[in-house]
């Protein structure tokens, strides 16, 4: 099956010099992202509130998403833009970047040292290309179709573990799930119980970026945005892994719902995540974990 990204440079019709110029491009506003999330680090003055309760702004968000988006215009005046703090942008033709200035702002705002800065670009929904810096580990993380995917020089591959029992898997957990029963806590013991564990880091790009180093063997997560997935996504793929949706056809950016892992764990983590739903049933699929089903009816 043709990756999605390979499938965005064909409908493009980019040719190797423009994909190498806006490759560049990326990589450049990554990195100037990420340099402000060093300078600030561990020296904030503010920290607030946006929208749903627990989803924060800092002034590193925004110092850094003013640093990808002088890149960007630089680089790329006439692209449109959709940035975390800022909205869209509007421009010309079908590609779109899509930046995530401080994927893991809760993270950083708390001096826990896992966060980057992620700039993808998509065409017609499609993720094309991307990068990722992550200050603290002193990665720099980049990819595009046909190129591979790469961190400080070295080329990366998933992992080759075959079976859920000998997976370490990685997920999240959406700002709303204090509000809904489809909050990813019966997924998360579901596979915690059937694995060698999960992990929960709080930075969506990063936790992909860590499926591509074979770092991790598989992740999940849903309530994701387009900024949160496209570079991440490309990594994923570039690096020999899969990507999809909950149900296992084509991801949908706008649906925020992903699964990404080997080609081993695609079915088995498929099939779990249906054994986990309809959350609103008395029954979340697994019998010893029934009894979940009332405390997250009663969650506030």
């Amino acid at each position: 099956m043709t990756s999605l990204c390979q499938r965005a440079l064909d409908g493009s019709g980019l040719d190797a010099a423009e994909l190498e110029h806006l490759l560049q491009v990326a990589r450049a506003a990554a990195e100037a992202g990420g340099r402000e999330l060093r300078r600030h680090f561990g020296r904030l003055e503010q920290v607030k509130e946006k929208g749903t309760a627990g989803n924060l702004v800092t002034e590193a968000d925004l110092a850094a998403e003013a640093a990808v988006l002088a890149v960007l215009a630089a680089g790329t005046p006439t692209v449109a833009v959709l940035a975390e703090e800022s909205g869209r942008l509007d421009g010309l033709g079908d590609l779109l970047w899509c930046v995530d200035p401080l994927d893991g702002t809760t993270n950083y705002a708390h001096g826990y040292p896992f966060f980057g800065t992620s700039v993808g670009l998509s065409w017609r929904g499609l993720p094309l290309l991307g990068a990722l810096e992550v200050p603290v580990l002193e990665e720099h993380y980049w990819a595009a179709p046909g190129r591979g995917a790469w961190c400080n020089g070295r080329r990366l591959r998933v992992s080759d573990c075959g079976a859920l029992a000998d997976a370490l898997l990685v997920t999240g957990f959406s700002y709303d799930r204090v509000r809904r029963l489809d909050n990813n806590y019966a997924e998360f013991a579901w596979f915690t119980h059937r694995s060698h564990g999960v992990r929960r880091a709080g930075a969506a790009a990063v936790d992909l970026a860590f499926v591509a180093a074979g770092r991790v063997d598989g992740y999940w997560e849903r309530g994701l945005s387009p900024w949160d997935l496209v570079a991440g996504v490309v990594l994923v793929e570039e690096a020999g892994g899969q990507v999809c949706a909950y149900d296992g056809g084509p991801l949908d950016l706008a649906d925020g719902r992903v699964i990404a892992c080997t080609s081993a764990l695609l079915h088995p983590l498929i099939e779990g995540l249906a054994q986990c739903r309809p959350l609103s049933g008395a029954s979340f699929g697994a019998p010893e974990l029934d009894g979940l089903a009332g405390v997250a009816a009663d969650a506030p």
